[in-house]
């Protein structure tokens, strides 16, 4: 009997090793031969521009037609929940941007970023840039902020609609800040930046894509920005976190996601085309003249990390604040 079993032990084992070098193969194969049609890419609520040049060099590097599919209504879940139905073959793509996690977590139920979704890779990043019009006296973070102390409820912020990263960008600094103002929001960037000009909102926080040419054209007054590290965008001007408010850090940031179950040899070659793309100064070039800063090199799982860290961030900001999509 022990000789039976030893020797049916012998020829499993041997089945296994002869089988071996094919499973070995599968995945590799299965890399080498994707893409062999159009990728789509699903863009919700952000820019199409930065799936349009990275499709460009993955249409350079692989020669198949990548096809941008724009899905903006309701800030982003109508396109992620096209995108996690999909087939996960590496075929249909979603370019996410930080406006997903705060829909996650402000209207929930609709998609699930951890669940649904494999992490690609993190392409770029902005920070918001914290402005007030031209009739509020602060020149400064720490002088605004003795403002809002000084007259609580009476400074009212701006922003382009409830739930937004704007909005909640401006909830993170009422809390960090330890003040008392008022949220007023608009629909869109550009009513709120005219309300601020208008000076019918004391402050607003908004990107650099939708800022920057009111900031540089002396229209608005800006104090700070929401990074770590100074803004190549404006960098004579201050983090919050060096204007009195130590730690304080939200960008917003665009990055590819697959449907859950996409394998993981493809997910890897797509991160590969993007950590190449990124690394191409003419790439990085166009990626900053459309307001943007090319990400630094990161993997799937750092990205998929990163997705976790934000989700817990906006759960813990909205159960404190009670902030509320209208």
């Amino acid at each position: 009997m022990t000789r039976i079993f030893r020797c049916a032990a012998v020829t499993l084992a041997g089945l296994l090793l002869s089988h071996a070098p094919a499973a070995l193969a599968a995945p590799a194969a299965l890399a080498q031969g994707y893409p062999n049609k159009p990728i789509r890419i699903i863009v919700g609520a952000g820019p199409d521009i930065l799936s349009r040049l990275l499709g460009q060099k993955f249409t350079d590097a692989w020669g198949q037609q990548i096809v941008i599919d724009p899905r903006p209504a309701a800030g982003g879940a109508v396109s992620a929940q096209v995108a996690a139905k999909s087939e996960p073959d590496g075929y249909t793509l979603l370019m996410a941007t930080s406006a997903y996690t705060i829909n996650q977590i402000m209207r929930p139920g609709s998609f699930d970023l951890v669940r649904d979704f494999a992490p690609i890779a993190f392409c770029a990043t902005v920070p918001y840039i914290l402005m007030v019009n031209l009739s509020v006296p602060a020149r400064s973070v720490k002088e605004l902020i003795a403002l809002a102390k000084a007259k609580p409820g009476q400074v009212n912020f701006g922003s382009s609609g409830s739930g937004t990263g704007a909005h909640l960008t401006a909830e993170m600094f009422k809390v960090a800040a330890g003040i008392n103002i008022v949220h007023v929001p608009y629909n869109g960037a550009g009513p709120a930046m005219v309300a601020l000009m208008g000076r019918e909102v004391e402050m607003y926080t908004q990107i650099p894509p939708a800022a920057l040419s009111s900031v540089t054209s002396g229209k608005v007054r800006a104090l700070a920005v929401t990074s770590r590290e100074r803004s190549q965008f404006l960098p004579d001007l201050p983090t919050l976190a060096e204007s009195g408010l130590p730690g304080f850090y939200n960008i917003a940031w665009n990055g590819l996601l697959a449907p859950v179950g996409t394998p993981k040899v493809i997910v890897a070659k797509l991160n590969g085309e993007v950590m190449r793309s990124l690394r191409d100064p003419a790439i990085r070039k166009r990626f900053i003249s459309v307001g943007w800063e090319p990400a630094a090199e990161n993997t799937p799982e750092w990205f998929g990390d990163y997705i976790k860290s934000e989700l817990t961030k906006w759960a813990a900001l909205v159960k404190k604040t009670g902030a509320k999509v209208n």
